[in-house]
């Protein structure tokens, strides 16, 4: 086997060890089920059933991730993103930071190796540190493309969420029961919000205040929307207004919001052609459409100038 064949070989396979590791980990919340009749508890709150392999690959992860202090700033900075990412249960931090050391450790020792194989040792240090850093800070930035997704389709189905609450206030059901009722019908459309209204709805439920609960709702999804949507409900509230027409109207400036955010990229998207428009289709012509002259012309010239 060659040297670049079995670099190519080995980097593959470092490759997909990472990445299945991280899909073991970076799972979409399973959907909110269970029959009309009753709310089944979000699945964000408890650790997803997987088959024995992959749920013995987080054991192991979650026993590394257990080494790192309970207070570390690093464990307060994966719990807060994994709040908002929508995994929740008891052990999602201890396993995530075992996914943060392991493909630390995976890409700096293949890193020292490939310095040691193909760069006879000289930066065996660099290609570790390198390759240690790159693996360290790789999950937490794809936790955070997860938390800006899941945070997007919370955003989108908050209209339709606001109009059930509407149609069950207004048919005389108290705001705990319209809550539940919301989290029933979001089910198969927008399950992210389902799964946080129906936490929100259990909170309620445990005998928690209305304003702590929607208080822990918004802090749960770091949204603006979302707070917004909280901070109505606790004013109606407090204020004792009325929740249907306040509700209403809530839901005509999300949805005004969301279509003039809309055409705001429309609009900006002739801007934003400008770039591979002239740096890469424009000169892509200009070469199409000229070089059979230019090449003419130069055949010409070369002609002329040997008479």
């Amino acid at each position: 086997m060659t040297t670049t064949a079995l670099l190519v070989s080995f980097f593959v396979f470092t490759l997909f060890g990472v990445s299945a590791a991280g899909y073991l980990f970076v799972l979409k919340p399973a959907r909110a089920d269970g029959d009309d009749g009753d709310i089944s508890a979000p699945s964000v709150l408890n650790q997803p059933d997987l088959p024995a392999p992959q749920a013995a690959v987080l054991d192991i992860f979650s026993m590394v991730g257990r080494f790192i202090p309970e207070r570390s700033p690093q464990r307060e900075a994966a719990r807060k993103l994994l709040l908002m990412s929508g995994y929740r249960w008891p052990s999602a931090v201890s396993t995530f930071l075992g996914i943060k050391c392991s493909t630390a450790f995976t890409l700096g020792v293949a890193g020292a190796w490939a310095s040691l194989t193909f760069n006879d040792g000289n930066a065996v240090s660099l290609a570790a540190i390198c390759g240690l850093g790159f693996g360290f800070l790789a999950p937490d930035r794809v936790l955070e493309y997860v938390a800006r997704s899941r945070g997007e389709r919370l955003r989108r189905g908050l209209p339709a969420a606001l109009d059930l609450l509407v149609l069950a206030v207004e048919a005389g059901q108290s705001i705990d029961s319209a809550i539940a009722e919301t989290a029933r019908g979001l089910r198969i459309g927008h399950a992210d919000l389902a799964a946080e209204f129906t936490q929100l709805h259990l909170e309620l439920r445990a005998e928690a205040s209305r304003e702590d609960a929607l208080r822990s709702f918004a802090a749960r999804t770091q949204d603006q929307e979302i707070r917004k949507f909280a901070a109505l409900i606790m004013d109606t509230d407090r204020f004792g207004s009325s929740l249907g027409p306040a509700l209403r109207s809530h839901s005509h400036y999300l949805r005004t919001r969301f279509r003039q955010k809309a055409q705001e990229r429309a609009r900006k998207v002739a801007v934003k052609l400008i770039f591979p428009v002239f740096f890469l289709i424009f000169p892509s012509v200009i070469l199409v459409t000229l070089g059979p002259a230019v090449i003419l012309i130069f055949t010409q010239m070369t002609k002329l100038v040997g008479q």
